[in-house]
């Protein structure tokens, strides 16, 4: 496997670097979200959710946006350096939120820029590759992301060790981003071989085959059960762990999923995309039973958020190469834009429902009803979307 990572091209190592500092800055105030809401601007679950899900699901808007146009002018680099830019400057302004709904635009500006920039780079990263090589090129990806994800948390702990105020911890996100942007910089435009298509959008999906408008369906239904990452956090907190191991444990989910993104990723593309999704969502469907129902026991945590670091890591890569493997190379722009709205829209339901099922029938449900969600779209995956073995080599068959 190293010979065949260090043949990748230098645009997927590139890449990889660009969402490594992205994400040191995003992951540094991510887990401290949550006890900002709840100890500085005095707001609750409910509140999280709305600003959760609004801030997502116009990302997931613009992801689809950005993926067309980057089809149709076979540009990609504008959207990744503005998208970028635009959350570097964002995330520090959080520093000097008063009220929740200023939070809430400054988050809003964040996916905003992860909303321009998504699409086109995944799609750059698609292209980059042989399709044989897909899964290990979004493995890496993913891998480098989440190293960043493990950075961010870990210096947010030692901030806050040193009783470092949350508002000052928002400013440090400043210089990780600013790196970011100046990468992103060098990534050079590369030339498409085929030719730019001119086919007119379409809401009903024209061009893509049924295998690619049922995988979305499913990944709806997945979706719908998988709010946003923020409430294992708050229920971490609820469950008795102190303030300071809040952003190592999210570290712990990090740290799994950078080891273990590559060679997960990697083996779809030998043992087929949906093996490893199957199993990954088996194993989140596992983790919310569990964290729902769990009455106080803080040591269970650390293993229960490594397994959720294993979801993670078997389904993040294998979930955007099968992508590749079903779209049309001519638009693939639109298939990740069509892929991250139907993974981001419908997290403002989700959101909605879980933070609203929590304040008002507990954690139990909430948590179970999302693992109904997750496990029941596997059985669909299973045997209505993808019946029998998908390899990368079948998806477009």
């Amino acid at each position: 496997m190293l010979k065949a990572l260090l043949g990748l091209p230098a645009t997927v190592w590139l890449l990889g670097l660009v969402s490594l500092c992205n994400d040191s800055a995003s992951e540094l105030l991510y887990p401290l979200v949550p006890l900002y809401l709840a100890s500085v601007l005095m707001a609750g679950p409910k509140a999280l959710g709305i600003i959760e899900g609004i801030a997502e699901a116009t990302s997931s808007l613009l992801k689809l946006f950005a993926g067309v146009l980057a089809d149709k002018t076979a540009s990609t680099k504008l959207w990744v350096v503005g998208g970028y830019s635009l959350a570097a400057i964002a995330r520090p302004l959080m520093a000097f939120a008063t009220a929740w709904p200023m939070l809430l635009a400054l988050r809003f500006a964040d996916r905003v820029g992860k909303g321009l920039r998504t699409s086109p780079r995944d799609a750059l990263l698609a292209s980059a590759v042989d399709p044989a090589q897909r899964g290990l090129a979004f493995g890496l990806h993913r891998a480098m992301d989440n190293a960043g994800a493990v950075i961010g948390p870990l210096v947010a702990t030692a901030l806050l060790a040193l009783n470092v105020p949350l508002r000052d911890i928002f400013l440090w996100a400043a210089l990780p981003g600013a790196i970011a942007v100046a990468l992103a910089l060098c990534i050079r435009e590369p030339s498409r071989v085929e030719p730019v298509t001119r086919a007119p959008f379409s809401w009903t999906l024209q061009g893509f085959p049924t295998a690619f408008k049922r995988y979305l369906l499913v990944l709806a239904l997945f979706t719908l059960g998988n709010s946003s990452n923020m409430f294992l956090l708050l229920r971490a907190k609820e469950l008795g762990l102190p303030d300071y191991q809040i952003p190592l444990l999210w570290a712990l989910v990090s740290t799994v999923a950078m080891l273990f993104s590559t060679p997960l990723s990697a083996l779809s593309d030998r043992l087929g995309r949906k093996r490893l999704i199957l199993s990954g969502w088996a194993i989140y469907g596992a983790f919310y039973l569990i964290l729902g129902l769990n009455g106080g026991q803080t040591w269970l945590l650390w293993p229960l958020f490594a397994g959720y670091g294993l979801f993670m890591a078997a389904t993040e890569g294998a979930e955007k190469a099968l992508v590749a493997d079903l779209a049309p190379a001519a638009l693939l722009g639109t298939a990740y834009g069509w892929f991250n709205l139907t993974a981001g829209l419908l997290l403002l339901p989700a959101s909605l429902l879980f933070g609203g099922l929590w304040q008002s029938a507990g954690p139990a449900l909430a948590f179970g009803v999302a693992a109904c969600c997750a496990l029941l779209a596997a059985l669909l995956l299973h045997y209505w979307a993808m019946p029998g073995r998908l390899s990368s080599a079948e998806g477009k068959q």
